[in-house]
């Protein structure tokens, strides 16, 4: 029987390049975001420099694992709604009976988390609250009671430097605003504590941080001419994707716990993936 890896924000960027990734490696998938089908609206979602919404869907990157002769479940959850991702965990072993792998990749991405500090407003920060903290850890901790009963599985949070230290400007000028930041710096410190925890019960855990990804929603937030600008320090989705999988993969893998390990210093360290610069 093959392993299951259930990726969250699988629709597009590094999410599903992870898809691809653990399909090519033999892994069955199940994969969630809030975006079954190309084009629908959703509220609080970024949106490209014409207004549409961004390009991606849970059913394309279905297709493109089922492309590679791999098993796929597809699963819709919204992160602002918590029972939705609890739902989808039952689904999920309910398909498969199993998971040994758990990305929590998905992230709320309203406009209004990088608001400037004397303009957030408390409904951003009780939707940070829920789409980064209250509904991961519901699902995490619901896949990790049934990892422990399994023997062991692995969970890898994908956090941002935005949790890891102090923007370089503020946030109308280009920094991370309070909403965004603390968010992610709650993600940060999610894996040291499954570690602690659960690591004598045979959970493994890792904070990975992408860095700058050539994503869809880093073009909306920036535009083609700021990626264009960022070239020589951005990475495609698929470095970390692949560091994703050497993480749950590989044997010299444990010893990387408890820390935030940057990925694309990381891949080329470790010869994980060519230089792609």
């Amino acid at each position: 029987m093959n392993k299951v890896a259930f990726i969250t924000g699988a629709s597009r960027g590094i999410g599903r390049e992870a898809a691809l990734a653990f399909a090519r490696a033999g892994f069955d998938l199940a994969i969630s975001a809030r975006t079954l089908n190309e084009g629908e609206q959703h509220e609080h979602a970024l949106r490209d420099a014409a207004g549409a919404p961004l390009a991606g869907s849970l059913n394309g990157t279905a297709e493109a694992v089922r492309e590679l002769g791999c098993r796929v479940f597809v699963v819709p959850m919204d992160l602002l709604d918590s029972a939705s991702a609890l739902d989808a965990c039952e689904a999920v072993l309910a398909e498969y009976g199993r998971i040994d792998v758990l990305i929590n990749n998905a992230i709320y991405q309203g406009s209004d988390l990088n608001a400037g500090f004397m303009n957030l407003q408390a409904q951003t920060l009780e939707r940070m609250f829920k789409g980064y903290i209250l509904t991961p850890f519901l699902l995490t901790r619901a896949v990790t009671e049934h990892m422990v009963a399994r023997g062991g599985g692995v969970v890898i949070n994908v956090t941002s430097g935005a949790g890891e230290s102090d923007p370089p400007v503020a946030a109308d000028k280009g920094g991370w605003g309070y909403a965004y930041g603390a968010g992610k710096a709650a993600v940060s410190r999610l894996s040291g504590v499954l570690a602690a925890e659960l690591g004598d019960l045979g959970v493994r855990a890792y904070t990975l941080n992408p860095g700058v990804v050539s994503t869809e929603a880093l073009k909306a937030t920036i535009g083609d001419k700021g990626v264009l600008a960022l070239r020589s320090g951005i990475a495609p989705p698929h470095v970390p994707a692949a560091v994703m999988l050497w993480l749950a993969t590989a044997e010299q893998a444990p010893a990387f716990q408890r820390r935030t390990i940057a990925a694309q210093p990381f891949a080329l360290e470790h010869g994980i993936v060519a230089d792609w610069r």
